[in-house]
């Protein structure tokens, strides 16, 4: 699972402050089909999983905004071999966007409107509900008296996906169709997409809905065919819906898709998992009993490994890397024995549904229990979590996943032809991608065979990059081994300090550091309370058990304050000679890249600062320059997240209500532009941007606007976002009063400042995960160069061109470990200098703030003029 960067491709782009229209003239012009608007429509297929619901909304917003006629179908291929038994009563008209409109709502060719709008002639330009987005959202669609019944292609406008964010699993519903799979089934399918006028599919699915999506394409030619010859399409119908064009979507809690990094699902499955296992940790100990929990995944073991490093499980059996041993039990015994003799209380083990050994022997639950039984001793239980997995609401990061891959999706079908083949949306080195849709099915299905002939580095190898060092990661951390045991004259002091202010992950970093050293003979030495801790002589050496339960521990167990080393750093200097330090690992925000450039420019005076020294960027506020993301960055975005869902449901309760909300993050805005895409905010201000009182007006103008449009007495509550330094003016107070007096009978105001709630409590498992990978390669990073400076003064002083305590150092040992795309990278404190706004702490770039015109598009305010 790599760590998450929702970032479209450069020609795909929402450029925030682009100064040039040029790229968007013709990607944003209405789609049509022969004159008329093309129809689109988007279903969800095979098992269902969390972020599929933002995927079908953003489908349709965008298909919307591209001038596209929308269509959702219900029940995944079921209910497209089904279509309408019952005929479908709603307005010929579809909203969209012209491109001489000055915003949404302006669009000029919509001629049907609901009832309500009919008192309100300047409003009659924009339809935003069909009516049926309401039942598909309370599941009440097959009530007889609702008109659903029998009715799957249905086609819905703006507001008929509006409040589906949140919401789990897939209020289209979704269906394993058996009928589908035969040549009758498919025919029907394609006579029901071409008496509807669709030409354009977007499916939601796992490799096998994925399949069949393919399977239709190919033989859509043969379909057309055979309907044309049988009279039940015409001429014209076959002429004109000669071509099908597919676009998929890879929705699956396994992530098991080859060739995509991550799946709509798998981030909050794997968060449903951890809160499992993190409450059953604390009956574990408390009984001192050994848990034995089964997780999903057939073929795939990622859910099972991710959780294992994030609550910190004892062993974990997965199907791409069964263990090494002949007798598997043997060797999972002699881990949980070392893990019991140090004095651990509890004993889990992560088991994915289809982990078996080397012989391709399943491993059950059940056996590992009768094991832990019967060789150790152990009371033990077994936990299957099953289908508590799929459900519940979406986590930040698959909303903003699967909203990102919807508007490629629609780019993707909208711009093929049929020269083209069939894509599937996914994101690779943190970019969204366009994949051939059977290549990815064939990678995939290429896994399970490649288990079955026991190639399981073959197997190992269609994974992520991260899946590899995930295992190497949790070997270190999890395993009490001498097998990587160094000489003691390659023994090292490593100290560890946490600075600048607590963020989730920072613990599961340092217990990380401390069992890495322990690993290699090294000694880790933590610093309690930052710099001035140093100067106190706050430090201690800890052992295995000591940080044991840190990975699921939110702030920072170390202490942490904005003090930087030039609190005294001659005093600095002094005590990191005195603890013997030979390398350092500083983990926090802007504070930990300043003392890494402190520390950097006063190595000429203080041979103490010659030392590898690495910072790792630790902060909710995400302002590290040249990094993607930081620790803490997710599990504030999931505090963000919960926070307007609970205030969303508040203002929509009370129908016309407008809640702004203030957000930490200093002078950087990307919790706040994150949090507003995946909230469903409809606009959002930032720092980078700021707020001007001709922007405001305009603001005010649309929100009433989209009020005026609302089916009476069904207003949707609303969320505005603001970072807490957008403007010293237009304060959060000022701008609630602004809307409140504006609003007048229209909408309220209210305003909600969620402050330090946003450091968060559990750390996200996405946070724990990549805290161990960062962490893991910071201490290889200063082993590698402290060692290497301790040969290259061993060799000065034996020839007598130096003393023993000289050490050689250059900018390239002075660094942070950073995020760039899908790379990890060591980059010198002088070059991030130069990248460096000091003044308003942050980044001179971002790659997020084109998604500040994103978030404001899906709301509605965004005018094409705009872009």
């Amino acid at each position: 699972m790599p760590p998450f960067t929702p970032a479209v491709r450069a020609e795909n782009t929402f450029a925030a402050q682009s100064t040039s229209t040029k790229p968007f003239s013709s990607k944003f012009a209405p789609a049509s089909h022969d004159g008329q608007p093309r129809r689109l429509a988007v279903m969800t297929s095979g098992g269902d999983s969390a972020g599929m619901n933002a995927a079908v909304r953003s489908v349709v917003k965008m298909a919307i905004f591209r001038g596209c006629e929308a269509f959702v179908i219900r029940e995944g291929w079921e209910g497209l071999v089904r279509g309408n038994q019952t005929p479908e009563n709603t307005p010929s008209a579809t909203p969209s966007v012209s491109r001489s409109a000055s915003t949404f709502f302006d669009s000029p060719n919509i001629q049907a409107k609901p009832s309500h709008l009919e008192a309100n002639p300047e409003q009659s330009d924009f339809v935003p509900t069909y009516g049926e987005g309401e039942l598909l959202r309370e599941g009440v669609g097959e009530a007889q008296e609702l008109g659903l019944r029998g009715r799957y292609i249905i086609r819905v406008g703006w507001d008929d996906v509006r409040g589906w964010m949140d919401q789990g699993g897939t209020l289209i519903g979704t269906a394993r169709s058996k009928t589908f799979r035969t040549p009758e089934g498919r025919e029907q399918a394609a006579y029901n997409l071409i008496i509807n006028g669709i030409d354009a599919l977007a499916v939601c699915g796992g490799d096998g809905s994925l399949t069949g999506a393919d399977k239709l394409r190919a033989e859509w030619p043969d379909l057309v065919a055979s309907l044309k010859a049988k009279s039940k399409i015409t001429e014209e119908q076959a002429t004109k819906f000669a071509h099908l064009n597919i676009v998929g979507l890879v929705g699956s809690i396994d992530n098991d898709m080859a060739t995509t990094d991550i799946t709509i699902g798998a981030s909050t499955a794997l968060q449903r998992i951890c809160e499992a296992v993190d409450s059953i940790s604390s009956t574990a100990a408390s009984h001192s009993r050994a848990f034995v929990v089964e997780v999903m995944g057939r073929h795939c073991g990622w859910l099972a490994l991710m959780a294992g490093i994030a609550t910190g499980a004892d062993y974990v059996f997965i199907p791409e890397r069964p263990p090494q041993g002949e007798q598997w039990h043997s060797e999972m015994s002699a881990v949980l024995q070392k893990h019991r003799d140090l004095g651990k209380r509890k004993s889990i083990v992560i088991v994915a549904e289809g982990a078996i050994d080397r012989e391709l022997n399943d491993i059950s639950p059940e056996m590992i229990k009768q094991v832990l039984s019967n060789d150790l001793g152990l009371d033990t239980r077994v936990t299957t979590l099953g289908h508590t997995q799929r459900g519940g609401k979406p986590d930040a990061n698959d909303r903003i996943l699967a909203t990102l891959q919807g508007i490629e999706a629609v780019d993707a079908v909208l711009e093929a032809t049929p020269e083209t083949p069939s894509y599937v949306i996914g994101i690779s080195e943190n970019k969204i991608t366009r994949i051939p849709l059977m290549f990815a099915v064939e990678q995939t299905q290429k896994v399970a065979k490649l288990i079955e002939s026991k190639d399981f580095d073959g197997a190992l190898a269609l994974r992520d990059p991260e899946f590899a060092e995930g295992l190497r990661a949790f070997k270190y951390i999890s395993q009490i081994t001498e097998d990587e045991m160094l000489p003691q004259n390659k023994r090292l002091r490593m100290g560890v300090i946490n600075v600048g202010a607590p963020a989730g992950g920072m613990n599961a970093a340092t217990r990380t550091a401390v069992r890495y050293c322990l690993a290699k003979g090294h000694e880790a030495v933590v610093i309690y309370n930052g710099f001035p801790g140093l100067l106190e002589d706050n430090v201690s050496v800890l052992n295995w058990l000591r940080v044991d339960n840190w990975a699921t521990r939110g702030g920072s167990e170390l202490g942490v304050n904005r003090h930087l080393p030039d609190i005294d750093i001659g005093a600095v200097a002094a005590k990191l000679q005195e603890h013997k330090i030979e390398g350092l690992l500083i983990v926090g925000g802007f504070e930990a890249f300043s003392s890494v450039k402190i520390l950097n420019d006063n190595r000429d005076r203080y041979p103490a600062f010659r030392i590898p020294i690495v910072g790792l960027p630790a902060t909710i506020s995400n302002n590290v320059p040249m990094n993607e993301f930081s620790l803490g960055s997710d599990t504030s975005l999931n505090a963000l997240v919960d926070a307007c869902d609970a205030v969303k449901q508040s203002a929509s309760a009370s129908r016309n209500r407008v809640f702004v909300v203030e957000t930490q993050g200093g002078k950087c805005g990307y919790i706040a532009v994150m949090g507003a895409l995946a909230a469903g905010a409809v606009l959002v201000y930032t720092p980078e941007v700021g707020i001007g009182l001709q922007q405001l007006g305009k603001d005010v103008a649309f929100l009433k606007k989209r009020f005026l449009l609302d089916v009476k007495g069904k207003s949707e509550g609303r969320l505005v976002i603001r970072n807490e330094k957008s403007s010293d003016v237009f304060t959060t107070e000022v701008i609630t009063k602004i809307l409140k007096e504006e609003g007048n009978s229209l909408f309220d105001a209210r305003s909600a400042s969620l402050g330090h709630t946003l450091q968060g409590g559990v750390p996200s498992p996405l946070d724990r995960v990549r805290a161990t990978r960062l962490a893991l390669k910071c201490c290889e990073f200063l082993e590698s160069q402290a060692l290497k400076q301790r040969s290259g003064s061993s060799a000065s002083s034996k020839t007598g061109s130096g003393s023993s305590s000289d050490k050689s150092y250059s900018d390239d040992t002075a660094v942070m470990i950073t995020i760039q795309g899908s790379t990890i990278c060591f980059t010198s404190a002088t070059e991030m200098s130069r990248n460096a706004d000091m003044k308003n702490r942050r980044g001179k770039t971002a790659w997020w703030h084109e998604l500040k015109a994103l978030v404001e598009l899906l709301g509605g305010r965004t005018a094409l003029a705009e872009l």
